[in-house]
């Protein structure tokens, strides 16, 4: 255990249209992950699902609205109202996004990327730490992919997740498609990323496919995972050892049967991962 939480084994997106497979077949999968603000209501259809998943499954929360680093005051009622849900899962962690989302008056409803600064730091981890104590369980914090730099950054990106991480005690949920997808539309080598952030606190490890232009890479979680990002998730998992590790494919959902085939292939290549680093 890392940070005092379990290895949960290989798992997948809970989406609406696998739901009436999944509750039918209850497929060999370790655990599901939801994105949290889809259930953030007080009742009806989607809660009535999720009882149905929690009943045979773990289930680990996944945000993408907290804007960790934002300007706006932090959103108390978002925050207890996703706290009333942590005590319905019984997700012992909950993720987000090292990102901010918008302004006061502009939700743009993306992940946008921030300056590496000492001042964003420290900004972001004062928040963190509050969001922590707020939820009551860890928070674990996820690169985003990214399609732009700031002329004001004065570090690498791994330099700014770990300074955070570290300042705010909190862990990270590491995306390798993410990784992989900047180091493409940035020009830097995702093995020096991967080598470089903190291994005992990664937490959770995220694989999904992208879609790539040419010229440049968009993180669509979109088809299946490439043999790159395959090698990449190698090298992380001989590294920072057994971590809970998740396929996301949100985009063009394919059968449930594919998508399962993909966590197993992930879960091959993490016992293999595993045993060479032994």
């Amino acid at each position: 255990m890392r940070l005092g939480l379990p290895d949960l084994g290989i798992g997948v997106g809970l989406r609406l249209p696998h739901y009436e497979e999944i509750f039918e077949t209850r497929p060999k999968v370790d655990w599901f992950e939801i994105i949290s603000e889809n259930f953030l209501v007080p009742g009806g259809v989607p809660l009535a699902n999720l009882d149905r998943a929690l009943a045979h499954y773990p289930v680990i929360q996944h945000g993408v609205t907290l804007s960790i680093g934002g300007t706006t005051p932090l959103d108390f009622e978002f925050l207890r109202d996703l706290r009333t849900l942590l005590r319905r899962t019984k997700s012992p962690w909950v993720s987000d996004h090292l990102c901010w989302t918008g302004t006061a008056t502009l939700n743009t409803h993306d992940l946008l990327p921030l300056p590496y600064t000492t001042e964003v730091i420290r900004h972001v981890a004062a928040r963190a730490r509050i969001v922590q104590d707020t939820l009551e369980v860890p928070l674990v914090l996820e690169n985003v992919s990214s399609y732009l730099t700031y002329t004001s950054s004065d570090m690498t990106e791994w330099d700014f997740l770990t300074a955070v991480v570290e300042e705010a005690n909190c862990g990270i949920l590491l995306d390798v498609n993410n990784i992989y997808v900047s180091s493409q539309n940035h020009g830097f080598d995702p093995r020096v990323y991967v080598d470089a952030v903190p291994a005992e606190r990664v937490v959770q490890i995220h694989l999904a496919g992208h879609t790539n232009y040419g010229d440049y890479i968009i993180d669509t979680h979109s088809g299946p995972v490439i043999d790159p990002v395959w090698d990449l998730y190698r090298r992380a998992i001989r590294r920072v050892g057994p971590v809970s590790t998740l396929i996301e494919w949100d985009e063009d959902i394919p059968p449930l049967a594919m998508l399962l085939a993909e966590a197993e292939r992930a879960r091959v290549v993490r016992e293999e991962a595993l045993s060479h680093a032994k």
